[in-house]
């Protein structure tokens, strides 16, 4: 008996630590169109757009929520994260780039047009995507939206700045995000277009019963 009962109090100790887990996850969404307000598309060239927003990022729980609709990078994750020379030459929209700087050298600025230079040089096929890589003027890591991972003049928008991945802690994390720490979205149908189609549906329906 006092064996059953201690089975079920070490059951209900996980089951609740699993709810605190899920109820301190944090879910990052963006869904709006990533280049309003900004005439970067129109403009010949490479236009990088900062204005992202700044969040506090916990890599063992949180997660990132792009929605497929705003973003012409697919529907699925399609993940990697490695140094820029082992990344995958195609079939990926979502890259944690583990490279930090573009030359060997720690004191060279590395932003976010160097990391999609380099990950431009080795992805062979064209497609949107985003990135994280870490900024070192800012000592921090910020997640990145590309018109195009293979062309290196395509438009960025910077969309999450994590402060609290800085420095050599940050660095050490960089390796730590996984796929499921990201997820693509599509935006249902909104709840009166469901109702008119479920309407539709119906007077369809009655419309046969009437005729038979």
């Amino acid at each position: 008996m006092l064996k059953k009962q201690l089975i079920c109090i070490v059951s209900t100790v996980l089951i609740l630590a699993g709810a605190v887990s899920i109820v301190n996850a944090t879910t990052f969404r963006f869904d709006t169109d990533p280049f309003e307000g900004s005439d970067a598309l129109t403009t010949p060239g490479r236009q990088i757009v900062g204005g992202e927003t700044f969040i506090s990022f916990n890599i063992a729980s949180d997660i990132f929520s792009l929605e497929s609709t705003v973003f012409n990078a697919g529907n699925e994750v399609l993940f990697a994260n490695d140094v820029v020379g082992n990344l995958p030459t195609s079939g990926k929209n979502i890259i944690v780039l583990q490279t930090f700087d573009n030359d060997g050298d720690p004191t060279t600025p590395f932003g976010a047009g160097n990391a999609a230079n380099l990950i431009a040089a080795q992805v062979t096929s064209p497609g949107a995507g985003f990135f994280i890589y870490f900024n070192s003027g800012l000592d921090l890591p910020r997640l990145v939206y590309s018109t195009d991972l293979d062309d290196n003049t395509a438009d960025l928008k910077v969309l999450f700045r994590m402060t609290n991945l800085t420095g050599d802690d940050g660095r050490a994390a960089i390796p730590t995000f996984t796929e499921s720490n990201f997820e693509i979205t599509t935006i249902p149908l909104p709840p009166t277009m469901l109702l008119l189609g479920s309407g539709l549906l119906g007077l369809a329906g009655w419309r046969r019963f009437k005729e038979n």
